[in-house]
């Protein structure tokens, strides 16, 4: 059985880790299973975001499998987490955006893992983590590098060497979650019409948007300026940009085509 579901709506894609029994912790077949969905996912021109869940209300992911990984031998750790890098690479690399949807815990290589993605949305009941120090080890799936670029050196530090676990509403302040939905709301729901604006906007400028601001966060500023005027192009002559020229002087709602 999968541990995976894929569900389409619309142009969005919902990917939900499906272990409940295990607080949707991920094992070897988990992560290999995410890294195939994601190869089939990004070569989809029709896909305009993808939101990554997990099944139930108590957990989003609680991390690796910790029953998996008492078994395995060194080696293996070190195999699992080039594991990491390489199947969870598209969340943070597709040509649309990836939102975390935090349906619950995000412990560990759970948060690590909705850090990988562009966006994340809470649940109000969330609580959010990276307790690997205390299990002597330290955050092995990118969370010491990602964290600092979300909330900085000294808040990162502090989660990390205190294993400091923080409420939904307290990581929309350290600004590790975007949005905390509403009481009473299905966080997936809440997420997609979040993003409506997205799902309706010309997908051609929002992949060109995406890419542009992405480059802020590897590039020195004049190269970044360089990538954003590359983007920038695109838009210019496309024919959505014209469509939305049109429907202004028209006083009506564009029609994009992503072309």
């Amino acid at each position: 059985m999968s541990s995976l579901r894929v569900e389409r709506r619309g142009h969005a894609a919902l990917v939900t880790l499906d272990r409940p029994d295990r607080s949707n912790a991920f094992d070897r077949a988990t992560v290999s299973e995410l890294g195939r969905v994601g190869r089939e996912l990004t070569a989809d021109a029709e896909l305009r975001v993808a939101v990554l869940t997990g099944a139930g209300e108590r957990a989003f992911c609680a991390g690796a499998d910790l029953k998996e990984r008492e078994g395995m031998t060194e080696a293996e750790v070190r195999s699992m987490l080039d594991a990491y890098r390489t199947d969870f690479a598209w969340l943070g690399s597709a040509p649309f955006p990836v939102v975390a949807a935090l349906n619950g815990a995000a412990l560990g290589g759970g948060l690590e893992l909705a850090l990988t993605c562009d966006l994340r949305v809470a649940a109000p009941h969330a609580v959010l983590g990276l307790p690997e120090t205390s299990l002597a080890a330290i955050p092995g799936a990118g969370g010491t590098q990602r964290l600092p670029r979300v909330v900085g050196y000294a808040r990162a530090l502090e989660l990390v060497l205190l294993g400091t676990r923080v409420s939904a509403e307290q990581a929309r302040a350290l600004g590790l979650v975007n949005r905390v939905s509403p009481e009473g709301t299905n966080v997936v729901d809440d997420t997609l019409a979040w993003l409506a604006p997205l799902l309706d906007g010309s997908p051609l400028a929002m992949r060109a948007a995406l890419t542009a601001v992405r480059a802020a966060t590897t590039l020195p500023l004049e190269a970044g300026l360089d990538a954003e005027r590359q983007a920038y192009d695109v838009c210019v002559a496309s024919d959505d940009r014209r469509e939305a020229l049109r429907a202004f002087a028209e006083k009506r709602k564009p029609v994009f085509r992503g072309r």
